[in-house]
């Protein structure tokens, strides 16, 4: 009989990498801030928001402006002044976190970004729009700040549940309801 050989898979080092979040996309137009967890990992190597190609927040939102086509994935700094250009800003709960992987469930010892010192440099911001659960177990932190908080139903592909369809009726209620579109 043949000597059998085990393959011992590498095992990971210990503890989840510890992973530095983007910089807010927000100057003085900014009247909403979108509020995601943290970035995924295909965001985090191209150093942009919603990068990952599933991910629908960047058609969403061209959904609610249909008369106003975007730049094309290509052009991210072109695409966050079309966001600015519509009162939007982006960033996210968490400044840095351990986590393997891009799932919120799988984030730990986070630490919350400034929300104070970017209000500061957005004199307009009255409404946090939260991009998901995660981000909206912070609403007390944006509300604390005087901007009204909205749950939204995240555009990350984790969130097979909701259709597009539904996920844009949603997004257009809030924005609505506060004189965004």
């Amino acid at each position: 009989m043949p000597a059998m050989s085990l393959t011992v898979p590498d095992l990971p080092p210990p503890g989840a990498p510890r992973w530095q979040g983007l910089a807010p996309v927000a100057d003085a137009r900014t009247r909403a801030l979108v509020l995601g967890s943290f970035p995924g990992l295909r965001s985090l190597q191209l150093q942009q928001y919603y990068a990952h190609p599933q991910n629908q927040f960047w058609p969403l939102l061209q959904a609610l402006w249909p008369g106003h086509p975007q730049p094309g994935r290509d052009d991210y700094a072109g695409r966050c002044e079309w966001l600015l250009a519509r009162g939007l800003g982006l960033w996210d709960v968490y400044a840095s976190c351990e986590r393997e992987g891009s799932l919120d469930s799988a984030i730990r010892a986070a630490e919350v970004n400034d929300f104070v010192a970017l209000r500061t440099h957005c004199p307009q911001l009255a409404l946090a729009l939260h991009n998901g659960g995660e981000s909206y177990k912070h609403a007390g932190r944006t509300q604390a700040l005087g901007l009204a908080a909205v749950k939204l139903p995240s555009t990350s592909p984790a969130n097979a549940s909701w259709s597009f369809a539904r996920k844009v009726q949603a997004w257009r209620e809030a924005l609505a309801a506060h004189q965004l579109l």
